[in-house]
């Protein structure tokens, strides 16, 4: 990765580093909404990114990018390429999707989701694929329900993050049960990435306070009137969160 992909932020050390490939940015932009290869590059520059992600519409029912048009638009080579299964209904989505990815791109860091048809994540079914993908040399970070048993499984499992899901995805109701979401983060010593529902500023500021490490945003960026602007004040809203957290002002719980 070089330098050019990242602004200067308030971390200079990464906060997950996987066989020399390094995570600086905490904040994590889905770009599977987009069809248009030049706003997909205003927002990963806005935002600070330093992450791409791909995946594979299995159903092929979904608008996508060609990755050429995407070559021409984005510097691809600046940032660090991980895969994601976030179209998975099933085990079985999730894995066919995951191999396919590296056999066409040598992407071996899967964001991996299983979420069957009421779109929520299914803790018992990702337990299951995490441990497969891991055993064929995947590093994965897998998106649960917050729950710290699972959540603890995962880590013991060996995966190098774990994904905590705030909200239903798409909801913008932000984090719904503060409680839960920092027992399942005091649960286990991997970073925690929160995600899902986060459709404002003040809910990602709220996300980092709470001791996120980084936080992955996608439709309340997707579908803003300018996206890239949106993607700014997404990152000043992490950085805000994460200096407040540094300080120890977490605040009460809403619940």
């Amino acid at each position: 990765m070089t330098a050019s992909a990242v602004n200067t932020a308030v971390d200079t050390e990464p906060w997950l580093s996987l066989n020399g490939r390094e995570f600086h940015s905490r904040l994590i932009l889905g770009i599977e909404q987009y069809t248009d290869p030049a706003l997909v590059a205003d927002v990963l520059r806005a935002g600070s990114c330093d992450v791409f992600i791909t995946t594979f519409d299995l159903e092929q029912t979904r608008p996508s990018l060609l990755m050429s048009d995407l070559d021409e638009a984005v510097e691809l080579d600046d940032y660090v390429w991980i895969g994601t299964t976030s179209f998975a209904r099933s085990r079985k989505d999730a894995l066919l999707t995951a191999r396919r990815l590296r056999e066409s791109y040598g992407i071996d860091i899967m964001k991996l989701d299983v979420r069957p048809s009421d779109n929520l994540p299914h803790n018992a079914q990702t337990v299951t694929a995490a441990a497969e993908l891991m055993a064929e040399g995947f590093e994965v970070l897998p998106f649960i329900l917050p729950d710290p048993a699972t959540a603890s499984a995962l880590e013991e499992a060996g995966c190098c993050a774990v994904r905590i899901m705030c909200s239903p995805v798409a909801s913008a109701k932000g984090v719904v049960d503060e409680r839960a979401v920092r027992e399942t983060m005091a649960a286990v010593s991997v970073p925690v990435i929160l995600e899902g529902g986060l459709g404002t500023p003040a809910q990602v500021v709220r996300a980092m306070e709470l001791g996120a490490d980084a936080v992955l945003v996608n439709t309340a960026v997707a579908q803003a009137p300018e996206p890239a602007r949106l993607a700014t004040s997404m990152r000043l809203a992490v950085e805000a969160g994460r200096l407040a957290a540094d300080q120890g002002l977490i605040g009460p719980f809403d619940k």
